[in-house]
């Protein structure tokens, strides 16, 4: 069975132009589903997980990188369960990572193919992010992303971004990688990353793949006030991670330990903790690619 996961309102309107898309295809080829419309925050996550108890089950997961999260956070077993990704999001920022198609109707024809394969995710203590796990300044731009008002997708998150290059704050944490010793850092942030890419095409950790099973650890340290909006262009490309501010590890197990008031996001959504156990997982989580 086919059970399509959507948001009615997501991606301002989207959502429901790429549900009839969708819809359309499965009729023509005479395959059976369902759809789940959403609408609360954990709907997806709760229908997931309800639908993984069931073999062969296969989910279309309409929407962005939220989304892809809540989905995979539903997911109890693994075994039953096939991901689709239809994007409909604002950044689509996995969807670049791991190569799927970005078009409703490319993704379509991929999903109908029937080609399984293991991608890797990134499993904390009580919850699993399948992109990037990061600290420090992408937090402090989501934070300002959702107060700031005048502006819209890309745009909103990019006046949130200068708002944040131009009050920026350090944060301490303490930083342990596999068995190697703990690290302490005064940093601008520091990126996690199973995937690429941030607020819609900003490659904080450029060296990420989606199934090696590795971690691309990215820590960008305190640096002068006065340079960082000229180190703009330098994030914007990937460039960051071949200056001498920056740090660049691979792993399977990273430890952060905050030092100071900071919190974390996964995949765009911000938590508080004091710090965070996390470690790649590998063929485990099926999906269409």
């Amino acid at each position: 069975m086919h059970h399509i996961i959507v948001n009615p309102k997501g991606g301002k309107g989207k959502s429901l132009k790429a549900l009839t898309i969708v819809e359309d295809i499965l009729k023509k080829h005479n395959v059976e589903y369902t759809v789940h419309r959403t609408e609360k925050a954990d709907d997806a996550t709760n229908i997931t997980r309800e639908i993984s108890a069931v073999p062969d089950s296969k989910i279309l997961v309409l929407g962005g990188d939220g989304s892809y999260n809540s989905v995979l956070n539903g997911i109890e077993n693994f075994e039953n369960v096939t991901l689709g990704f239809v994007p409909c999001g604002t950044g689509n920022d996995f969807i670049a990572a791991s190569k799927h198609p970005k078009k409703v109707k490319q993704a379509m024809e991929l999903i109908l193919k029937g080609n399984e394969q293991y991608i890797d995710f990134i499993q904390l203590e009580d919850r699993r992010c399948l992109n990037i796990l990061g600290a420090g300044m992408d937090v402090d731009v989501l934070l300002k992303y959702a107060e700031m008002k005048p502006f819209h997708g890309k745009v909103k998150y990019y006046a949130s971004l200068i708002y944040t290059l131009i009050h920026t704050k350090w944060h301490k944490l303490r930083i342990t990688i596999d068995d190697k010793e703990p690290m302490e850092r005064s940093t601008f942030m520091i990126g996690i990353g199973n995937g690429r890419s941030i607020g819609g095409g900003m490659p904080i950790c450029p060296n990420g793949i989606v199934d090696d099973g590795k971690l691309d650890i990215v820590i960008v340290n305190e640096m002068k006030r006065a340079l960082i909006p000229f180190r703009l262009l330098g994030f914007l490309t990937g460039k960051h991670v071949k200056k001498s501010y920056t740090e660049e590890y691979e792993g399977k197990h990273v430890k952060i330990e905050i030092l100071d008031d900071s919190q974390f996001e996964a995949d765009g959504e911000v938590f508080k903790s004091d710090g965070i156990d996390c470690h790649i997982v590998t063929n485990t989580l099926k999906v269409f690619r």
